[in-house]
């Protein structure tokens, strides 16, 4: 049980930087210091936009506009680790009912 706890720890973690990356590089492309005409840079956008995308696109709906600040990367992430704190806590409370 807990090398699946683990495991599902450990991709919560590994989503989140890509969550931070994506972040870093959409600011990256808006300030004009990477490139997207690249080939490989913009394959690397776009596969970072495919998969965080989903996740951001429900909280963008809820927020309300900020004026062209994006705040949602910031919930995603106060949500994906308040998910791995309850998941250790839940997973703590069931060891020490045995």
């Amino acid at each position: 049980m807990q090398s699946l706890i683990i495991l599902i720890t450990q991709v919560i973690q590994l989503y989140t930087w890509v969550i931070i990356i994506g972040a870093v590089l959409s600011w990256l492309i808006a300030f004009g210091v990477v490139n997207t005409h690249n080939r490989f840079v913009y394959s690397v956008v776009d596969i970072i936009y495919r998969v965080t995308e989903p996740a951001l696109r429900p909280i963008r709906r809820i927020l309300p506009d900020l004026g062209g600040i994006d705040i949602s990367p910031v919930v995603l992430l106060l949500l994906l680790y308040f998910l791995q704190n309850l998941i250790w806590e839940i997973y703590g409370s069931y060891m020490a009912s045995f």
